[in-house]
C-alpha cells in the first residue's frame, strides 16, 4: 500500500491488521504490539498496529471506553516510532479525524458509521488511509457508495472490511461471496475475523462471541483471496476491558497466522 510505512509487501502474504480492542494503559499495547512485530518479521506478513483510542460505542454506559484521548493517541504515536509501525485507530465524529490524523497512519469508521457522510468526507480529507467497517446492516454491494464519498474527497487510499452481517438478533454471519464484490470497487478489503464472530445485543449489557471460530474465520478468507486479516488479541481476553469475549489470546497468534500463510501459498500457486 503506496504511502503506507509497511514492511514485506514483496512477500505475497495478505497484510494483518491487529492489535488490542483499546488502550488499557500504558504497559499493554507496547507488549502486543513487539509480540506482533516479531511474528510478523519472521512469517514476513505486512504488518499495521490497530488499537482505539477510546471507545464510543459501548451497550453498558458501564463500560470501559478509554485512558484519556490524548494520552491514547500520544501512546498511539509512540508505538508506531518505537516499532517501526504503521498505526489505525477508529474515530467516531468529524471532529475525530483531524485530530486522532496527526497521530495515526490510518483512520478507521466503524461499522455502525460507515454511511454517515460527514464522517467519510472529513476522514478523506485528512489524506490518510481510511479503512470503513462494512456495516453490519448493509449490502457488500452498497460499500460502492461509501467508498464514492472517500474518493469524491479526493482520497483514494481506502481499505472495506469485512465483520459480519446481522443474523437474527444475536448473531453474525460472514458471506464470503461479498469480498470479491468489494474488491471490484478497486480497493483492498479486509476480513475481520473477530468482530464477525461477535453476539451483540445479550441482555446483560456485554457483547459475547465465539472465539473458538476465529481460525475458521480466517482460513476460508486467506482461501477466498482476501488481501487483509483483522484481528483483535490479548495476553489474557478474560480479562480484557473491551471485547474480550471475541478476541485471540496472544499466544495463539503465531500457530494461527503460520497456518494461513501456507494457505495463502498454495492459493497463489493455484492462479
Amino acid at each position: 500500500m503506496n504511502h503506507l510505512n509497511v514492511t514485506h509487501t514483496e512477500s505475497g502474504n495478505f497484510f494483518l491488521i491487529a492489535g488490542p480492542c483499546i488502550i488499557e494503559n500504558e504497559e499493554m499495547p507496547f507488549e502486543i504490539a513487539e509480540k506482533i512485530s516479531a511474528i510478523c518479521n519472521k512469517l514476513q506478513i505486512p504488518y499495521i498496529f490497530k488499537a482505539s483510542y477510546r471507545k464510543a460505542n459501548r451497550s453498558n454506559i458501564h463500560s470501559f471506553s478509554g485512558i484519556g484521548d490524548q494520552k491514547g493517541l500520544e501512546i498511539l504515536k509512540k508505538i508506531g516510532m518505537q516499532y517501526n509501525l504503521p498505526v489505525v485507530t477508529d474515530i467516531h465524529s468529524d471532529e475525530e479525524a483531524a485530530m486522532a490524523a496527526e497521530y495515526v497512519d490510518m483512520l478507521q469508521i466503524p461499522a455502525f458509521l460507515c454511511r454517515q457522510t460527514s464522517l467519510l468526507l472529513a476522514a478523506a480529507q485528512t489524506g490518510k488511509y481510511v479503512n470503513i467497517k462494512k456495516g453490519q446492516f448493509s449490502s457488500p454491494e452498497s460499500m460502492q457508495f461509501a467508498v464514492e464519498k472517500v474518493r469524491s474527497g479526493g482520497n483514494e487510499n481506502i481499505l472495506l472490511t469485512e465483520r459480519g452481517t446481522m443474523f437474527g438478533y444475536q448473531d453474525l454471519v460472514v458471506d464470503y461471496r461479498g469480498i470479491p464484490t468489494m474488491q471490484a470497487f478497486g480497493v483492498p478489503v479486509v476480513l475481520d475475523c473477530t468482530h464477525s464472530l461477535q453476539q451483540p445485543n445479550h441482555s446483560s449489557g456485554v457483547t459475547g462471541g465465539r472465539p473458538d471460530l476465529i481460525e475458521t474465520i480466517a482460513k476460508a478468507g486467506v482461501a477466498v483471496g482476501v488481501d487483509g486479516i483483522f484481528i483483535e488479541t490479548h495476553p489474557n481476553p478474560a480479562k480484557a476491558k473491551s471485547d474480550g469475549a471475541n478476541m485471540l489470546r496472544l499466544e495463539l497468534l503465531e500457530g494461527l497466522l503460520e497456518k494461513l500463510v501456507r494457505i495463502r501459498k498454495a492459493v497463489i500457486s493455484s492462479q
